[in-house]
């Protein structure tokens, strides 16, 4: 396995965001991954930089650790078209650093543009055109695109990288996950879910990677590290089916406030004992995950995190997994 950094750009300012990977990078984080999000999950949460503005920092201020969106989506906010470009872009930017990590979406980012919100069986039908349009560009011809939602009109990218960006899309569910195994390089999902990372496999993505995410709140205070992971992390309570449906920040606060920290840290390894950390992994491992990144609680706890992560963490990850 290896194991990456997660920039949580609701929660952490932009500049720091680009410190931070810096000092993950020399810490020894192997990869990278960047929310891209309109609205934070929670007002509290204070943040939400353009993903798109900061990867392209990254890009100069680091030196050689993978970047990738996790994830980005292209039906709504954004035009396939557009995401190609820019997503080409990074990757000539970065030398080849930079993969595309691609999802169906919240309302809570995308309603900004005044559209609605589909169903889902629309959204995945617009997800899996979105990603034709993509994989065309890449290929670096003229694109002519006429579907059931989306229409190119002789789009054409003139800076490419040497190698086309691989792309990464998200599945929770067996309808995205067969997806995925038709049109993507490696399947990403934030929840531990052996069932689609099999059905991945076995429908053409075998010997793929499969990415995860694990939350933590590090620290020396386990109480404190507790309510600071229910404060980042209770937006995550309802799951997926909810948390895609509901509109703004105030929403989720009011979804969220019969959510205990006891309820939170049954998924958020808090405190400071590696062996925690490492059994949150093992269930990753054993769902058939290759790589996890740790997204730290609080923007004020990232060096603490990546220092003790160096020390403690990484080696012993290393030592379990490989």
């Amino acid at each position: 396995m290896e194991f990456g950094y997660t920039l949580l750009c609701e929660q952490t300012p932009p500049k720091q965001l680009v410190t931070d990977l810096v000092e993950a990078e020399e810490a020894g984080f192997a990869y990278s991954v960047i929310s891209d999000h309109y609205f934070p999950w929670l007002e509290s949460q204070g943040h939400s930089a353009y993903a798109w503005s900061v990867l392209g920092a990254l890009a100069q201020a680091t030196h050689h650790i993978p970047l990738m969106t996790f994830v980005t989506c292209p039906i709504m906010r954004y035009h396939p078209a557009v995401v190609a470009q820019k997503a080409a872009t990074m990757g000539v930017l970065s030398d080849g650093r930079f993969t595309l990590g691609l999802g169906a979406g919240e309302n809570l980012n995308e309603h900004v543009v005044g559209r609605g919100w589909p169903s889902v069986d629309v959204r995945h039908e617009m997800f899996a055109e979105a990603v034709e349009i993509i994989r065309a560009l890449f290929g670096g011809d003229y694109v002519n695109y006429r579907g059931r939602h989306f229409t190119v009109d002789s789009a054409k990218l003139y800076d490419l990288p040497d190698e086309p960006v691989r792309i990464g899309m998200a599945a929770f569910g067996p309808r995205a996950g067969r997806l995925a195994a038709e049109q993507a390089d490696l399947l990403i999902s934030d929840q531990p879910v052996p069932e689609v990372v099999e059905l991945f496999h076995r429908e053409g993505g075998a010997g793929k990677p499969v990415y995860g995410q694990i939350p933590v709140a590090f620290g020396h205070d386990y109480e404190e590290c507790k309510h600071r992971a229910h404060s980042t992390w209770k937006f995550s309570a309802p799951a997926w089916k909810v948390m895609a449906e509901l509109p703004g920040p105030v929403n989720f606060e009011a979804a969220t406030k019969t959510v205990r920290p006891e309820d939170v840290v049954e998924s958020v390894p808090c405190g400071d004992d590696v062996d925690d950390y490492v059994e949150a992994v093992q269930e990753w491992a054993d769902a058939g995950f290759t790589h996890i990144s740790f997204c730290q609680s609080g923007p004020e706890h990232q060096k603490d995190f990546r220092t003790w992560a160096e020390a403690d963490l990484l080696p012993a990850l290393r030592e379990r997994f490989g």
